[in-house]
């Protein structure tokens, strides 16, 4: 399988253009639209005290997450998600569930319910690990106001997270596929991290080939690479602009 040159002249180990634009929403506590190529995935957050009935009582809040993609998001319009959440998006919004709550300190939250709304308004490949990246710039600011109003003892968010895809294309591997690499990849992975470098999950698919022991050390260490340099980017984008803008008053109907 022969691999024609990467979206925006990258090498095997760059991964795509990286934006952050914080505060994108006025409506939400914390919002970001997040770029990685020509994928962009809309993050908010907002936060209530409706929490799940077997979290009541419990003195720690929770973190939740749900996933979309617009029907026009891809070159050929796809149906909206009716009567129910279909298999990859539930698939994909409890990872994103998983790594924000990883980052946080529960208890520190109290008991509110954070619900994180990652929306993909275009897809060109790695739009779970975009949205687990945004939303964590989404949750920070979101978590900032809420502290600012009194709503917070102490800061629950206790790390960073980010996520990348890798995977083997044509025998090369590579970081950070596209969607032209992604549908053509022999093996697929999405990796995700703390700012420990410590891995909150790891999923990983021969899709077309097996894989041994020393591929898979591979693929994680180039992983690596694209994490650290996204943990950079997030903290990079919370120094750029600290201010929160267009962020609601806490309890103005969020």
């Amino acid at each position: 399988m022969l691999l024609t040159q990467r979206s925006e002249g990258r090498t095997d180990e760059q991964l795509r253009s990286v934006s952050f634009q914080r505060g994108y929403l006025k409506t939400a506590y914390g919002s970001c639209l997040v770029s990685f190529g020509d994928t962009r995935v809309l993050c908010a957050v907002t936060i209530d005290d409706a929490l799940p009935a077997w979290r009541k009582g419990g003195g720690a809040g929770w973190i939740t997450a749900e996933y979309a993609m617009l029907p026009a998001s891809t070159d050929q319009r796809s149906r909206r998600e009716r009567g129910g959440v279909q298999g990859r998006s539930a698939e994909i919004q409890r990872l994103i569930g998983r790594s924000l709550r990883s980052a946080c300190d529960l208890r520190l939250l109290g008991e509110y319910n954070v619900t994180v709304d990652c929306d993909v308004i275009q897809a060109d490949g790695g739009t779970r690990t975009a949205a687990i990246c945004g939303a964590w710039v989404a949750l920070h600011d979101a978590l900032t106001v809420w502290k600012s109003a009194g709503k917070l003892k102490g800061n629950p968010l206790v790390s960073q997270v980010a996520a990348v895809s890798v995977g083997m294309v044509g025998g090369k591997l590579l970081l950070d596929l596209d969607y032209h690499e992604d549908s053509r990849a022999e093996i697929d992975m999405n990796l995700v991290m703390n700012a420990n470098a410590e891995f909150i999950e790891v999923q990983g698919t021969g899709e077309r080939l097996t894989f041994d022991r020393k591929r898979l050390d591979a693929l994680l260490d180039l992983g690596t690479v694209g994490l650290l340099q996204l943990l950079d980017a997030q903290r990079a984008a919370l120094l750029a602009n600290d201010a929160l803008p267009g962020a609601p008053e806490v309890g103005a109907g969020c």
